[in-house]
């Protein structure tokens, strides 16, 4: 293949489109609360913002919620569930696939996941991250655009119930970092068979902007075994991003479409160019998490303390501010 064809534009509240193939991510979205209400248009769910989604060739996301009406409240405080209109409100913002490996898809039991994943059977939506098994759990996500071959997989390093909530080759659940050798086997099975390789992770401490070292160490292991690009979640709040070899990092991206309040409101989409195995450009278009629970743009002063915020939380990170080489 020539680099013409290998050119690719990852967009999210970490990631949106390039000169090539895009692919667009954000943070955390469910439909709960305020943000249910937004289902009754599935079309306009996500609001402006969407326009941004859609000019990505690949969009990603973390769907923190189960799409269920059934199962048995689990033993946490908070539990999220939505119907199954949530995946057409995914497909009309031009999501093209999310992870569900994170501390919520069980909030409803094993009846909530596997009506999850019923759930995106019936409406042909991919998930990838939690499975019926261990082997569906870890497997990744694959598609081709502009030639280039790209595996996501989906992860969470959350201890909450992890026991109880991981895969294993007879339980359905979430695929987790708690269990190094098989995560990392999933990543290099990955990076056979795909030219670029993305990790989504749920991780780190809620409210702060750091990474935590069990963070570190998890990324350091994910490097090792092929992955190109890993991105966070789960924090409700903005980490920051950086190189760490040849692999981009961005540890965290705070909400997106959110139910109400949290540790912080600041949000935003992640503009990255690939070319080949290798992010080449990077912008971060910061967003506000509105009254209604949507992303909207930040401009001015908002926008300013934003960027700023990230700069100063880069500090934190251990990650190389460029590239090596």
């Amino acid at each position: 293949m020539g680099n013409s064809r290998r050119w690719a534009r990852i967009a999210c509240s970490i990631c949106a489109p390039p000169v090539g193939a895009t692919a667009a991510d954000t943070g955390d979205v469910h439909f709960t609360g305020r943000t249910l209400r937004l289902l009754d248009d599935p079309e306009t769910a996500f609001g402006a913002v969407a326009s941004t989604l859609r000019d990505a060739d690949v969009t990603l996301l973390n769907l923190e919620t189960a799409v269920t009406d059934r199962g048995t409240p689990q033993p946490k405080t908070y539990h999220f569930r939505a119907p199954k209109t949530a995946f057409a409100a995914l497909r009309a913002a031009g999501v093209d696939a999310v992870s569900i490996a994170n501390n919520h898809i069980l909030d409803y039991g094993q009846q909530g996941l596997l009506d999850t994943l019923d759930a995106a059977t019936e409406a042909q939506y991919p998930v990838f991250g939690a499975g019926r098994d261990a082997d569906t759990a870890y497997a990744p996500w694959f598609t081709t655009v502009r030639g280039l071959r790209i595996a996501v997989l989906g992860m969470s390093q959350v201890h909450d119930l992890a026991g109880s909530w991981r895969a294993t080759d007879t339980r359905p659940g979430v695929a987790m970092a708690f269990d190094p050798a098989r995560a990392t086997a999933a990543v290099r099975s990955a990076r056979e068979q795909a030219d670029l390789v993305i990790v989504f992770m749920h991780w780190g401490v809620e409210g702060n902007s750091c990474p935590s070292g069990e963070m570190k160490t998890f990324a350091g292991r994910l490097s090792a075994a092929g992955a190109d690009i890993v991105v966070g979640t789960h924090a409700h709040t903005l980490l920051a991003d950086g190189w760490l070899g040849q692999t981009y990092v961005h540890y965290g991206m705070g909400n997106f479409l959110w139910y109400g309040d949290s540790h912080s409101t600041d949000s935003g989409v992640l503009n990255l160019v690939v070319r080949d195995r290798t992010v080449v450009d990077s912008q971060f278009v910061p967003a506000t998490v509105s009254g209604s629970g949507q992303p909207v743009p930040a401009t001015g002063v908002g926008k300013q303390r934003i960027l700023d915020k990230l700069a100063t939380a880069q500090r934190c990170t251990g990650l190389a501010a460029k590239r090596p080489g």
